[in-house]
């Protein structure tokens, strides 16, 4: 078994019942998905209010996979009628066309049209926050997000999962490429892998790969490894393997989940079916 050219440990036979014991990333294990969706959710709308009553402002990265939290936060959001109006999310990535432009927000890939539809539009208008505050990363303007980031003070959680490749949002493996300057990578246009096309297609279009888009523009590493915490969420069959390569696997620009090894609040949220033996 082989990791980055080297031959990995044997992470991979870490039992149910030790895993956590010893992880360079801590882990959170819970029951069911549900449970990993409210804790991410619940974890979102005290942050806000923590912030609010100390008349700050809270800016999240924020994911579309898992999305699971969101129908959560928005019912905890409107029932506890808690403002967003000081509330910054900076979503994480886009799919591009070829030609670098963003995909219709009507295509049912859109991430812009998923948070319109799931949460945007679905939270009190009273307390959402103005349209000028949900951020994407914009292919003609990758350095935005560096900017806005720095004129913001800093992102106070982002939140997220973990690819079946260890990507974070559209942050793709590469071998070739040492640690320290992948972690220095910046918001930006790539190619997206074969494995995160594969697996993305598999829920999306029923396994028709080619037909899933082949660009995408992405928050970059740096920004994610700068938030104050870090929240992912795991909850798939494949996940069992990916969140122990991510927590005892060798740090490298192969599997980049690994570099929140270093990070000083970072938390990967199991359910337990993510949390089983791989093999």
């Amino acid at each position: 078994m082989r990791e980055g050219g080297k031959m990995s440990g044997n992470y991979f036979q870490i039992s149910e019942e030790r895993l956590g014991e010893g992880a360079k990333i801590p882990i959170l294990k819970l029951g069911d998905s549900g449970e990993v969706f409210y804790e991410i959710a619940l974890e979102m709308a005290d942050e806000i209010e923590k912030n609010n009553q100390a008349g700050k402002k809270t800016v999240f990265i924020c994911p579309v996979g898992p999305v699971g939290q969101y129908p959560i936060f928005v019912r905890l959001v409107n029932r506890r009628g808690i403002s967003l109006r000081d509330c910054w999310f900076i979503n994480m990535d886009e799919y591009l066309n070829d030609d670098d432009s963003y995909i219709d927000i009507e295509d049912p890939l859109s991430f812009r049209g998923f948070m319109n539809r799931e949460v945007y539009s679905k939270i009190n208008p009273d307390l959402v926050m103005p349209p000028v505050q949900r951020i994407f990363p914009d292919p003609a303007d990758c350095g935005r997000i560096h900017r806005l980031i720095e004129e913001l003070g800093g992102v106070d959680i982002c939140f997220g999962g973990i690819g079946i490749n260890g990507h974070l949002a559209f942050n793709e493996a590469e071998d070739n490429l040492p640690a320290e300057e992948f972690a220095k990578l910046p918001t930006r246009v790539l190619d997206i892998s074969q494995e995160t096309r594969t697996a993305n297609a598999i829920g999306d279009r029923n396994g028709a790969i080619d037909a899933m888009p082949r660009r995408a523009v992405t928050i970059g590493i740096c920004e994610i490894l700068a938030a104050r915490k870090v929240r992912l969420g795991v909850f798939r069959d494949w996940h069992r393997a990916v969140i122990r390569q991510a927590a005892y696997g060798q740090v490298s620009g192969h599997f980049p989940a690994t570099l929140l090894q270093g990070h000083a609040d970072a938390l990967i949220i199991a359910n337990q079916n993510a949390a089983r033996q791989p093999f």
